[in-house]
């Protein structure tokens, strides 16, 4: 997995691409959104548009790094889910726990 970090304001957004799977993209998720909390970020957008898959360690991931997030005072939302990965978060009932949107200016401005 690919992720591509860009600042617009306060927000930070991360641009994946590629597989969030167990082993190297849930790591390098995890890795990357750690290193943004320590740098100082609290507004965080994942823009998930170029994940072409995510298994159930990637969505852990997801979770896990919204925890962490919280628990640092900021928050994390998505930007651009592809259908599957959208499926996967309603199927999951995760789409009541993560904000997503489909233009970066509208995730920049629900903070």
């Amino acid at each position: 997995m690919k992720i591509t970090e860009r600042t617009i304001g306060e927000v930070t957004f991360l641009d994946l691409s590629g597989k969030i799977v167990l082993g190297a993209g849930d790591a390098a998720l995890r890795d990357e959104v750690g290193r943004v909390i320590a740098a100082g970020s609290r507004k965080v957008v994942l823009n998930l548009g170029g994940v072409s898959y995510m298994d159930s360690a990637g969505l852990g991931e997801l979770v896990r790094c919204h925890s962490r997030m919280s628990q640092a005072g900021g928050s994390i939302k998505l930007l651009n889910l592809t259908k599957r990965v959208n499926e996967l978060l309603v199927i999951t009932k995760l789409v009541t726990v993560f904000e997503s949107f489909e233009s970066e200016a509208e995730a920049a401005v629900s903070f």
